[in-house]
């Protein structure tokens, strides 16, 4: 069986903090909540809601579905102009979305 939704969007958000060079909280400056609540929700600990969803897709340029849809997709998804500049960090986040890819089958 694969990921949870929850693990899901975890490991989703994690590919798309490591491709934009986004902190927890910078992604927290954008669902106003704190870096706590932001880490709380990466750790499994707090719940991702459907209101987060809509609004980290808003902000990264890309429909929920693309979230939702795993790593691999939501960074497929997203816009050049918010990728990281860097030839470094494209490679570990192709490396990061694949391995994610590989355990939800």
């Amino acid at each position: 069986m694969g990921l949870s939704l929850q693990e899901l969007l975890r490991v989703t958000v994690a590919a798309l903090m490591q491709a934009t060079g986004h902190s927890q909280r910078t992604v927290a400056d954008v669902l106003g909540l704190t870096q706590t609540q932001v880490s709380r929700r990466q750790s499994g600990a707090a719940a991702w809601q459907l209101d987060d969803i809509d609004a980290l897709a808003a902000h990264y340029g890309m429909r929920p579905l693309d979230l939702l849809d795993g790593p691999a997709r939501a960074c497929e998804a997203l816009p050049a102009a918010h990728r990281r500049t860097t030839s470094t960090s494209r490679t570990t986040t192709a490396r990061t979305a694949h391995r994610a890819k590989g355990s939800t089958r």
